[in-house]
């Protein structure tokens, strides 16, 4: 009996270990690499921000920014970053009194290189451009939030940071290229010389320019007389008038 146990145990543990090697074996032979972007790019899809017309700074945005919209936005960072006074760092550094410090500079924090070597303050471009695309702004970070695409998320976002310190810092004014364009010419103005009139109406363009060559003119059209009401009896001299071809005293 105690020869057929050890038997059995002596075969059990050899397999263990022979299904041990081999998964060893295995996971050496198809090491797999965590791939830098997760997940899969799918062709025509454009992702928020990216393409359409191009962006407009962000100090366009700041002078109606929402702290408390702002807080709301925050909540995607909660699980990583905390804005309280005197709060301790988390899987990402502490955010209170962020707006105006040194990138990188968070003291207890272990910062990537990359992000080491941007320098700078974090000033409401700095902090829009690393929002917008931490990955895009510090190639190596080890930042792993996608980003907002949305100029607006992103003033409001800042703009709660901004009243998390005892000191804000100022909030730039908008420059001109934030004013909107120039508005569009009312209907019924005449169009300058030169200009397309290819979108007016098709009564309000000349003749031969409208949809199937626009309004039509016919050939030899009589032109209106100007001044036409008692020009029969106040012509002097004029074809058809009375004396016309008449010699000069003939009587008529």
């Amino acid at each position: 009996m105690d020869d057929r146990f050890n038997t059995i145990a002596g075969w059990t543990l050899f397999a263990g270990i022979v299904a041990l090697g081999a998964s060893i074996a295995t996971g050496e032979m198809f090491h797999n690499e965590r791939p830098e972007p997760m997940g899969y790019p799918i062709e025509g899809v454009v992702q928020e921000g990216e393409g359409g017309e191009a962006e407009k700074p962000i100090t366009c945005f700041l002078a109606a920014a929402d702290a408390a919209k702002g807080q709301q936005v925050f909540a995607k960072c909660s699980a990583c970053h905390n804005a309280e006074p005197g709060g301790a760092n988390a899987l990402g550094p502490a955010l209170y009194g962020v707006m105006g410090d040194p990138v990188a500079g968070r003291p207890g924090f272990a910062f990537s290189s990359a992000l080491k070597e941007k320098g700078g303050t974090w000033d409401w471009n700095t902090m829009s451009e690393w929002l917008k695309s931490p990955k895009g702004f510090a190639p190596g970070t080890k930042m792993t939030f996608a980003g907002l695409g949305n100029p607006e998320d992103r003033a409001n976002l800042m703009a709660f940071l901004n009243s998390r310190d005892s000191s804000p810092i100022p909030v730039p004014p908008a420059g001109p290229e934030c004013a909107e364009g120039a508005a569009a010419p009312a209907s019924g103005t005449v169009a300058a010389p030169g200009a397309n009139t290819a979108d007016a109406p098709a009564d309000q363009q000349p003749p031969g320019t409208g949809p199937n060559d626009g309004p039509q003119r016919a050939e030899d059209e009589p032109q209106p007389v100007s001044n036409q009401a008692g020009a029969d009896s106040k012509n002097v001299g004029g074809e058809g008038s009375p004396g016309a071809g008449r010699a000069p005293g003939e009587r008529q």
